[in-house]
């Protein structure tokens, strides 16, 4: 068997055709996707970059495995302590490994361990390949490496190939003789002027004042990316340059498809298109980062191409990454690692039988500290720390009349915020039980609190006074001092 993995950095699915967006982004990805399933209701279980792969490879939530920041204590995977074997079991049973067990030969091209000195991403696989830039190059330095790959291996059997793009995660770095090919393509966006009016009032890093995140800096190696959009022209350069990121990770995908079709490999090929996070677009006030425990950060792509599995099909039910590790062990065969925390969806898989959960929670502590249910219609976020965006501690969103997060509802629903509570309180104490029955990962402690004990999310460490000085320089005093009434009293 051969099974090829596309891992797309920061991909939204609702900026993807084949998910209903009306620009034309990923036209080789919809013609895999017509090939395979489509799943709806895909999330990753921690945000972002760091702590969504150590769920997707662990097959563990964050609460257990530990890395859950950017920086500091929790950004490293806990130890596996006194039961601690010649080699560590967590990177056995992880996903990677799944293949292996398999008889599949494992490589991978992607610079995520380097950037985020997560070497623990590389267990399993027997060949790793590293364009040495620690995720900010272009894809264009990877298909190279890609194309290799398949010229030399593809053609044998019982092979696993994980290919990672980044082309769509900030900076937007597009090569500039990709030109853009959305200019005059309209916007897709919720986005008017009114709602725009509302945003250059926002308080926060990333919002669209402050792109760069605590001020509107631009490189000039990166012209897609701008420090600030302050219209809706503006706005517009700044979409078209996400998008035109998508594009280009798409057109790598299609030059890897064609090469693999050229060798007439690519009917009993598996494949698997996924990605880390989304990117907040406006939601909550912020643009251009994966910054929240939403919607628009958490829910990820996922398609599925499998041999024996249905065509053209999209499921609707509840899942998150750490569900994939024991999806493909029982696609495979492979007896589940006993750590993980995932429920299989095979059956969807195999045979479009409803296999999801009846609530997610996903959470975030790199950007802000919040966790969140998703549940039935709704999303419920609990906020520990706002990463100075000045959010309510609950928040409370209904998803299906309103994707975008604008209408906070709590004060409406006291009884669907109990609810969401609940799933979170519940969630968290199966976790603290399986973590204290166990000798692996045996630490009962919730590394949310690790991360405000350290000082609070990593991306918000020593930057209030600066960000305070620019609110009141640009206009913003009102919410320079809420900061101030906050975080300094």
């Amino acid at each position: 068997m051969r099974v090829l993995f596309i891992d797309i950095d920061t991909l939204r699915p609702d900026h993807m055709g084949c998910y209903g967006y009306s620009r034309n982004t990923t036209p080789n990805i919809d013609k895999i996707c017509a090939d395979g399933i489509r799943f709806n209701q895909y999330y990753c279980a921690d945000a972002p970059c760091l702590p969504s792969r150590a769920s997707l490879i662990s097959g563990m939530f964050g609460i257990r495995h530990g890395a859950v920041g950017h920086g500091g204590t929790a950004a490293d995977r806990r130890f596996t302590g006194k039961d601690r074997g010649f080699s560590d079991i967590l990177d056995r049973d992880n996903f990677v490994n799944i293949f292996r067990k398999a008889n599949m030969h494992t490589a991978s091209i992607s610079t995520f361990a380097e950037r985020h000195s997560s070497w623990w991403f590389n267990a399993g696989f027997s060949e790793t390949y590293n364009v040495g830039k620690s995720g900010n190059e272009s894809g264009e330095e990877v298909l190279p490496v890609a194309l290799d790959w398949i010229d030399r291996n593809a053609q044998k059997d019982n092979w696993f190939l994980h290919v990672h793009l980044w082309d769509p995660h900030t900076p937007y770095r597009a090569p500039e003789s990709f030109g853009n090919p959305f200019e005059n393509v309209p916007l897709d966006t919720w986005i008017d002027q009114k709602v725009f009016d509302e945003h250059l009032k926002h308080v926060g890093p990333h919002s669209i004042n402050e792109i760069s995140m605590y001020d509107d800096k631009e490189n000039p190696n990166y012209p897609r990316h701008p420090g600030s959009a302050k219209d809706l022209v503006g706005l517009k350069r700044l979409i078209d340059g996400y998008d035109t990121g998508i594009l280009y990770a798409d057109y790598l995908v299609g030059k890897m498809i064609d090469r693999l079709k050229d060798m007439k490999l690519y009917d009993d090929l598996a494949i698997i298109i996924s990605s880390d996070h989304g990117e907040n677009m406006g939601e909550l006030g912020i643009y251009s980062e994966h910054a929240t425990a939403d919607y628009a950060t958490c829910r990820i792509p996922l398609i599925i191409k499998w041999n024996g599995a249905a065509k053209g099909y999209a499921d609707d039910g509840l899942h998150c990454n750490v569900d994939l590790a024991p999806t493909v062990a029982e696609l495979l065969n492979i007896k589940p690692g006993k750590n993980w925390d995932g429920m299989s969806f095979a059956d969807t898989v195999l045979h479009k039988k409803e296999t999801g959960r009846d609530s997610v929670v996903i959470s975030q502590m790199a950007h802000v500290c919040q966790r969140s249910a998703r549940f039935g219609e709704w999303l419920y976020i609990r906020t520990y720390h706002d990463g100075f965006h000045l959010f309510d501690d609950e928040m409370l969103f209904n998803i299906a009349d309103d994707p975008y997060e604008q209408n906070d509802v709590k004060d409406k629903f006291p009884d669907i915020c109990a609810k969401g509570a609940k799933i979170i309180l519940d969630w968290h104490d199966d976790m603290m039980k399986k973590s204290a029955k166990s000798s692996m990962l045996s630490s009962t402690v919730d590394p949310l609190w690790t991360v405000l004990q350290e000082g609070g999310p990593a991306h918000t460490i020593d930057a209030l006074d600066g960000y305070i000085k620019r609110l009141k320089e640009t206009g913003r005093s009102a919410g320079a001092e809420k900061l101030e009434q906050k975080y300094k009293k």
